[in-house]
């Protein structure tokens, strides 16, 4: 009997561990449209710029542009490097964070934000207004970090 809870302490802490993993990396977005690189950013919590374009370039072959950002200034900042998410601090649970920020360069708008790491290699990601009872779930999965990044 010993034996079976040692080997089941022993067996089960990767899986304990695991769970605890960190969301820094590299992340695919569910769209498969972009890759958002997630980094630590001070006293800013966790942020995340926009690493990997399926399309880069636009119609012109020129890099794409946040053309639908609703501040006039910032419509002609490349899409690649762009800062996507941002602020996230624990949320007092484990793999949760919130107080977040996300920017959806395909409609201009930056929605409040939350995001659990459901396994080492899936992220939840919540935009909403509001509450998060009015938004929107995404899920990410993991690249290697080897995976090709944007040229900026």
């Amino acid at each position: 009997m010993r034996a079976l809870l040692l080997a089941a302490f022993v067996f089960g802490l990767p899986s304990i561990s695991h769970a605890q993993s960190s969301p820094l990396g590299l992340w695919l977005a569910e769209s498969g449209k972009a890759a958002v690189e997630i980094t630590e950013c001070g006293a800013a919590g966790l942020c995340g710029k926009i690493a990997w374009l399926k399309e880069p370039l636009d119609e012109s072959g020129k890099p794409r542009l946040d053309k639908n950002n609703p501040a006039a200034e910032l419509k002609s900042q490349k899409l690649c490097g762009l800062l996507m998410v941002g602020n996230f601090k624990p949320a007092g649970k484990p793999n949760e964070w919130d107080g977040g920020f996300i920017y959806n360069p395909e409609d201009g708008k930056t929605y409040s934000s939350e995001m659990e790491l459901k396994s080492p290699d899936v992220l939840g990601v919540r935009g909403y207004v509001g509450i998060p009872l009015f938004g929107k779930s995404q899920t990410w999965t993991r690249l290697p970090n080897e995976h090709q990044r944007c040229k900026v």
